[in-house]
């Protein structure tokens, strides 16, 4: 069984935010942190991953990615806060699990 993420990105605290979603989360956060595709985070430099869940399959990965991206922007920002109170890079705790 493959595991899908839903993730958030940031140019810096409550600034420019990016939702996705992925199988492979380390692989997609280190593409945008430099750079490799062209698109909306490197246009904006949104490059911290403020935020991630799992989820268990492509189909729910997709609806909760489209669910926050219909978000207002405060809601996003309450979610991140929540798990994220001081907007860390959490691409360390989704490489180590630390």
């Amino acid at each position: 069984m493959r595991d899908y993420f839903v993730y958030i990105l940031a140019s810096k605290r409550n600034g420019t935010l990016y939702v996705g979603c992925t199988n492979d989360l380390l692989r997609r956060i280190y593409e945008h942190k430099n750079d490799v595709v062209k698109g909306f985070t490197r246009k904006y430099g949104v490059h911290t991953l403020v935020y991630f869940e799992q989820c268990d399959d492509f189909e729910s990965a997709l609806r909760r990615e489209k669910q926050i991206k219909e978000w207002k922007r405060r809601w996003k920002l309450t979610l991140i806060e929540k798990v994220n109170p001081l907007w860390k890079d959490l691409f360390g705790q989704a490489a180590y699990g630390s």
